[in-house]
């Protein structure tokens, strides 16, 4: 399966440069996942920690870390957003900024 990259349109991929900034061992865990992902397709969401956020929006849980993303098809996932885990109105402003970069790129 192929994963897709929320990136800017300069180019600037905002998802694995958020990975690179994170502590070794959670960096090592979110490329497990993605490695997972990319081998066993869409298979691979049954064993993750996921929850549905809003419609097509879907949410991966790693320890403190979120990744929230939408399934394009049976080949493809788009990674819109990742960030810390939060409560309240931040969760909100978060999925608010996935929803957006997801209608921006005509997922929604």
């Amino acid at each position: 399966m192929d994963i897709f990259d929320y990136a800017t349109a300069g180019g600037k991929n905002l998802i694995t440069e958020y990975i690179d900034e994170l502590l070794i061992a959670e960096r090592l865990e979110i490329y497990d996942i993605r490695n997972e992902i990319r081998d066993k397709g869409l298979d691979a969401f049954e064993k993750l920690n996921t929850r549905q956020l809003r419609g097509k929006l879907w949410e991966i849980k790693s320890s403190q870390t979120r990744i929230m993303y939408v399934v394009i098809n049976q080949d493809g996932v788009a990674f819109l957003h990742i960030c810390k885990k939060q409560k309240g109105k931040a969760e909100k402003l978060e999925i608010d900024k996935a929803i957006r970069r997801a209608k921006r790129e005509g997922l929604l």
